[in-house]
């Protein structure tokens, strides 16, 4: 067995396979620069999003779920979520994610705000906006 570049795999009985997951990530993610322009927590929560996600890219994982599994606060979470809809990778109703074919070109963001969306009104968003509320009135 040899690679695409013609030669054979240092470990022969190692070679991976699709064994009836529909997780992927597509080589444009690292050729086209949309892994550099992503954060830390965006780059862990797009990653859990495709390992999750249905043959649709659709997945259930409550933020709290998510947050316990990727070890990050729901503040880094909402953070990371709202990167990647404002970089146009993922959709969100409320309830499921949907990982998104990329698109043409990576998009570059500085910060990415809070969604004021009401459709994008879920527990976490709750619990962020309650906690920076109280943090801000402490003061």
């Amino acid at each position: 067995m040899k690679s695409s570049l013609g030669r054979p795999p240092i470990l022969p009985d190692r070679v991976r396979r699709i064994d009836g997951s529909f997780a992927f990530l597509p080589h444009r993610l690292l050729r086209d620069g949309f892994l550099t322009s992503l954060s830390p927590d965006e780059r862990g929560l797009y990653l859990f999003l495709v390992l999750a996600a249905d043959r649709t890219g659709i997945s259930f994982y409550s933020y709290d779920k998510i947050c316990a599994l990727l070890e990050i606060d729901p503040d880094a979470y909402l953070h990371a979520r709202n990167g990647l809809l404002a970089k146009d990778l993922i959709a969100f109703d409320g309830t499921r994610f949907q990982v998104l074919s990329l698109p043409a070109v990576p998009r570059w963001t500085a910060e990415a705000a809070p969604s004021r969306d009401p459709e994008l009104v879920d527990h976490a968003t709750i619990h962020g906006l309650t906690r920076r509320s109280l943090r801000s009135s402490q003061r």
